[in-house]
């Protein structure tokens, strides 16, 4: 698997598996697809502002991954927060592939100077907190019913992990 950063001809399969989870989980809280045009402004954004947007590509398959790190909160003094996010189609799940992805996050993210990451997960999503605790961090809020899809009430954990650099 490749880990590489994401360009304009990534766009439909970075869109496709965000509306994967758009569709089928609870990984966003976004209710309707998105569009390739949109996505395509978003990573046009991401990228001239100095954040990040990265793909796992499998050689075989494509892209079947990608994670970014993006603003926490556009005031100066949160320059140097981040959040990031990551999202693998439902057949590549359980591969390394998230893991791949949150790795190179974190190198990047490191090189970049930011200080912290934040992770906002879905309370239930048990895969991915479990991943982003193996990679030290730690959960710092529980938000109750903060979220509505599916025709219930969500609840969101808030991960971080501080870089030393």
């Amino acid at each position: 698997m490749k880990v590489r950063t994401a360009t304009e001809a990534d766009v439909p399969a970075i869109a496709s598996i965000y509306n994967e989870a758009v569709r089928d989980t609870t990984a966003t809280y976004d209710c309707e697809p998105v569009s390739e045009d949109s996505r395509r402004l978003w990573l046009r954004d991401h990228l001239a502002t100095g954040y990040v947007v990265r793909v796992a590509e499998d050689p075989k398959e494509g892209v079947v991954g990608w994670g970014s790190l993006s603003c926490f909160n556009p005031r100066f003094g949160y320059r140097f927060t981040v959040t990031n996010a990551l999202y693998v189609t439902a057949r590549h799940q359980g591969k390394g592939i998230g893991r791949q992805l949150l790795e190179d996050q974190l190198a990047l993210a490191a090189e970049r100077g930011w200080h912290a990451i934040l992770a906002i997960i879905d309370a239930d999503n048990g895969g991915s907190i479990r991943l982003h605790e193996r990679y030290q961090f730690e959960r710092v809020a529980h938000l109750k019913e903060v979220g509505f899809k599916f025709n219930r009430w969500l609840d969101v954990v808030y991960m971080q992990r501080l870089l030393r650099t």
